[in-house]
């Protein structure tokens, strides 16, 4: 695949894949690689990448506004009380990703994220700590970083998160900024970075 920069119809250069359907535009433009430090926001992230894996990203982004509605706004207190007829109700629900293994990891992690966050503060402290210190290669698939994220969140129990989910995760969250060189969003990605306080820094 060749990583490049287009100009839209709009004018604006973007990440090639940031204009290749209207559902990702404003998703690139506004929220991919801006800095998140919301506990709710990170564990949505972390469990969307669960769910998507052997699926588009495109599709659990149009089902997102759902997933937000089934899994109480991703609040992992919340969703760590959620139980068995739980998941026999969302197998049931056609506008979420019906599948058996995911929902239930889904409540595991936030029953691992109520311990990870009671440990560190917030689950932002805990994130933060795996910011590479010098710039990765452009749009890798992992990390040293991503790698070592995944190894401690599996040590802790959770599931669906392998080295290629956590640096995809990292690119969403803002812990890095892989938007290309030319892409407009690119600067306002770094000078929002340069600006945010680490969480637990």
């Amino acid at each position: 695949m060749e990583f490049r920069v287009i100009v839209g119809d709009d004018g604006v250069a973007r990440c090639w894949w940031g204009d290749s359907a209207p559902d990702y535009v404003a998703y690139h433009d506004t929220e991919w690689a801006m800095p998140v430090d919301n506990d709710h926001l990170l564990f949505e992230k972390l469990c969307l990448e669960g769910f998507q894996s052997g699926l588009s990203w495109l599709t659990i982004l149009r089902k997102r506004p759902a997933f937000r509605r089934v899994f109480n706004g991703f609040d992992y207190e919340k969703v760590a009380a959620m139980g068995e007829p739980d998941v026999v109700r969302l197998l049931d629900d056609a506008s979420i990703v019906r599948h058996r293994r995911k929902i239930e990891s889904t409540i595991n992690n936030a029953r691992r994220a109520v311990d990870l966050a009671a440990e560190h503060g917030s689950l932002g402290a805990f994130f933060w700590r795996f910011e590479p210190s010098t710039p990765t290669p452009v749009l890798a698939s992992e990390t040293p970083e991503s790698w070592a994220m995944a190894k401690e969140l599996k040590r802790r129990g959770f599931t669906f998160v392998g080295p290629t989910t956590a640096y995809a995760f990292m690119q969403a969250m803002g812990i890095v900024n892989d938007h290309l060189d030319g892409c407009e969003a690119r600067e306002r990605c770094e000078d929002a970075r340069r600006a945010f306080p680490r969480p637990g820094g």
